[in-house]
């Protein structure tokens, strides 16, 4: 496909840089290295301690680290009690682990539309799928702006259903000066490279809920339990004894993820301030260009944004997403597109699940691509970020 540098023109910058990356210093490096050379690998005091400082962080009362963020979300669904006959609203502009986790248990996802200027789940399409069968919703904060959390709570509260908040994206931000990660009735993180805050792979689970606490600590380490209290069989013969009581999983993290993973919790305010930096930056320029579209921020959401989406509004410009997503490659930024909607995918399609069902999201997917946004952006990448969107929007243009 032929892109602007191939025409001739000299791309705007000469080293490739990408739509997200990890930001690991040497102090990062020293924690892992630390506990390398300590008596525990995996399962051991730094995770202790790494969950005390997330809830301690999220102000929540209770965190369980798990090996991923679709872990958590599996244990998500299995603490609040869901299963077969059970149906489970979700957004389809996400990851396809926030309804593959509802598949996982056994339940159905009923996919509701998104706001079309916030790109974030409608209370209003909530609403609407809601039957005598719905047993919770996963909101999921897109981008890292936090979901409407007074409407999806009162929603939730009317109809008895679980609020599980899905925040792969969104650690550091808040609603209404709350943190996320102590809002919902169950919050996921995840802590991919491409995250705010990473550990490799890796995720967490928060409740203040010390039922669905309970049950996570049990799900995720093979529903084994070294408590007497929660024992069938006691007394027992020895220190040595276990029992398994209930069906569970191996989704434990390491000690030397939990290690790293506590030290990038360190610098999560300087990250969320570099990331709102560039996000305004980034705001400020694409403001006047009719042909980009800036995602819309709620006034209760103070976002530590993981995501930077701009969304082409094709009927002014000569060129497809892909056109424009190659010459940008060309220019050597690389993007992404965050997401195809998951029932789009060939798996839900066979499940019976059909395009049209969420017109918005479906719309709002045709336009977007993803620009880098991480803490190690220097100015000059931002501004050749900046120079390429306005050099091949000009190129692209549609003369009135």
């Amino acid at each position: 496909m032929e892109t602007l540098a191939i025409k001739g023109g000299k791309p705007v910058r000469d080293k490739k840089i990408y739509y997200g990356r990890q930001c690991i210093g040497e102090d990062d490096i020293k924690a892992v290295s630390e506990v390398l050379r300590s008596d525990y690998v995996t399962c051991g005091p730094k995770v202790t301690e790494l969950e005390q400082k997330l809830a301690e962080y999220c102000n929540a009362k209770y965190a369980v680290a798990v090996s991923n963020g679709t872990a958590a979300l599996h244990c998500a669904c299995l603490a609040a009690g869901i299963g077969p006959g059970d149906e489970v609203i979700v957004t389809p502009l996400t990851f396809a682990a926030s309804a593959n986790c509802i598949l996982y248990v056994g339940a159905t996802p009923v996919f509701a539309d998104v706001n079309p200027e916030t790109y974030n789940i409608d209370p209003e399409s909530i609403r609407s799928r809601i039957t005598d069968k719905t047993k919770a919703v996963i909101a999921v904060d897109y981008t890292g702006q936090c979901v409407e959390h007074d409407k999806i709570r009162a929603i939730c509260d009317e109809y008895n259903l679980v609020f599980i908040e899905d925040a792969a994206h969104a650690i550091g931000s808040c609603y209404r000066g709350k943190k996320v990660g102590s809002l919902a009735d169950i919050t996921t993180f995840s802590f991919h490279p491409v995250k705010t805050i990473t550990c490799g792979e890796g995720g967490a689970v928060l409740t203040n809920n010390r039922d669905y606490y309970e049950k996570l600590v049990l799900t995720h380490t093979h529903g084994i339990t070294h408590d007497e209290e929660l024992m069938e069989e006691a007394p027992h013969e020895g220190p040595w004894y276990y029992e398994q009581i209930s069906l569970g999983y191996n989704y434990r993290l390491t000690d030397f993820q939990a290690a790293m993973l506590i030290s990038q919790l360190s610098k999560l305010e300087d990250f969320k301030a570099k990331r709102k930096a560039i996000v305004k930056k980034y705001d400020e320029a694409f403001a006047d260009i009719p042909e980009i579209i800036v995602q819309k921020e709620i006034p209760e959401s103070d976002t530590c944004r993981h995501l930077y989406i701009i969304r082409l509004d094709l009927n002014k410009l000569k060129c497809t997403r892909r056109e424009f997503f190659d010459a940008m490659s060309a220019e050597n930024i690389q993007c992404q597109v965050h997401y195809v909607p998951t029932y789009f995918f060939p798996y839900y399609k066979h499940l019976g699940y059909k395009e049209g069902i969420c017109p918005v999201a479906e719309e709002i997917y045709k336009g977007i691509l993803s620009i880098p946004l991480y803490p190690a952006l220097s100015d000059k990448d931002t501004d050749d970020v900046i120079a390429a969107v306005k050099k091949i929007t000009d190129y692209y243009r549609v003369s009135l």
